[in-house]
Parts: structure tokens; sequence; C-alpha cells
């Protein structure tokens, strides 16, 4: 079996440093690579005229694969992460050799959802987003009693998103279509996490999204609420790297890990 690479793509609205508590696990046993997509940390948000799209994301992870000379990856997502990973499943499943989705859906949004994403866009594009959008988001990303370390954190990588890939971002997810139809049509290995106090993704979502998938493994992680990485980092790590030894048993470790963005 080949040696696949695992990227994971980061959840909205932060940057690949969400994943810097489970980067030291992680690389050591894989190659990990962690880009920061479109519009956020350190990636520019390109000029175009093209409606907001993860058509268009997904293209810049397929990019990113031609120029590190990969064929075929283990890719994983987080939360808008796990959108962008089925929506390169969709356009290039050949690429894939495994799916890792965490705290995420296969749903497209409610026409509510979708309205809010459209609205907070807006205040984005008008206002930027310091502390407001950090304020509207920790009840809901974080469980109740998620730590004061961890709540700072995420304010950070939040308040440090700008105001224009923030935009960007909720407009393509806006947009983004069910995509059960993709998952059904994967033969790849997958694995599916969900925090268990996670109200957006819920575990009853979860194990439907992992039960449309042919080859599936549901994990659900005691205590935590929407951003796993950030909650509860060793119990993530260990359920990744147990599914990948049993998943990928002819893999030999390689300590090489890449943050790309």
């Amino acid at each position: 079996m080949a040696h696949f690479p695992l990227i994971l793509l980061h959840a909205f609205p932060f940057d690949a440093r969400m994943w810097n508590p489970v980067r030291r696990p992680l690389a050591a046993r894989v190659r990990l690579i962690t880009p920061d997509q479109r519009g956020l940390g350190r990636t520019p948000l390109p000029r175009t005229d093209r409606e907001p799209s993860l058509e268009d994301a997904a293209r810049d992870v397929l990019a990113l694969l031609d120029k590190l000379e990969l064929d075929r990856v283990v890719l994983g997502g987080c939360s808008l992460g796990g959108y962008l990973a089925m929506a390169v499943l969709r356009m290039a499943p050949e690429r894939t050799g495994g799916l890792v989705l965490i705290d995420t859906k296969a749903t497209a949004d409610t026409p509510e959802v979708a309205q809010n994403r459209l609205a907070v866009a807006a205040r984005a594009d008008s206002e930027g987003t310091l502390d407001w959008l950090a304020d509207s988001l920790l009840p809901n990303i974080l469980a109740q009693d998620a730590p004061d370390d961890v709540v700072r954190t995420a304010r950070d990588l939040i308040n440090s998103q700008p105001p224009s890939g923030v935009a960007w971002a909720q407009r393509a997810m806006a947009a983004r279509p069910d995509s059960f139809d993709v998952l059904a049509r994967t033969g790849v290995p997958a694995l599916v996490v969900v925090g268990e106090r996670d109200s957006l993704t819920p575990p009853d979502s979860a194990r439907t999204m992992a039960d449309a998938l042919p080859d599936a493994e549901l994990v659900i992680v005691p205590g935590a609420g929407h951003i796993t990485p950030l909650e509860a980092p060793d119990a993530l790590s260990s359920a990744i790297l147990d599914w990948w030894e049993r998943r990928f048993p002819a893999e030999v470790p390689e300590a090489a890990a890449q943050g790309l963005g």
C-alpha cells in the first residue's frame, strides 16, 4: 500500500495553527501537511470576479498536491475543512486514499443558515471582524466548560483572520451542495470524529454521515464541542493514529511535518 501523507484542512474562521495541539503526535507517525485556506492565515485571497465557491478552494488543494508531487493523500478536515475535503473528493476522487472528517457534516445549509452566513459576510465586509465575530461564535463552537486557555487561543485565531477571507469563506459555505452522494460513492477508508457536545454538527449528524460512507468508523470524543483539535487534542490524535494503524498497516512511519500556507 502506498505511503499516504495526511492533509488536514482547518475550520472556519481559523487557520492551520488550530492543528498545533495535535501536530507533534501526528507528525511523529505520518507526513503531516496543514495548509492555510484561501483568504485565511497566510494564504492571500485571489482577485477574481467569480462567485465564492468551495470548488475554487478545492482546486487550491489539488494545486498543492501537484506542487508537492503527491498522487494520493489521506484527506482530513474539521468543519469547513471537512466541507472542503468533500469538495475535493467530488472533483478528484482518485487523489484521495482515505478520509478523516472531524466535526463536520455532509448536508447543505438550510435557507436560514445560508442567510445568516451571508449576513455575517456583509458585516465582515463593512465593519471588519475584530471581537464581534469571536463573541458570536465562541459560545456555539466550544463546549461551555472549555478551559480558559482554549477560549483565548480560539479568540486570538479568530481575531487574526482577514475580514475579506472570512466573508469569502462564509459565502462559499452558503453555496455548497449536499455531499451525501459523494460520500456514498467513495470506497476509501474513512474516520468520522465528533465532539460529544458539538451542537453545530452533533453526534447524530456524524453518525448519519458515517452510515453513508461504505467503509467508515465513528469516534465520539467525550466533553468536546465543535473544535475537537483545540478542545481534546490528545483524544483526537489517538483516534486518528489508532485508525491509521488499523487501516494502513503497511505504512512505515516518517516523521516529516509540513505547515504550508
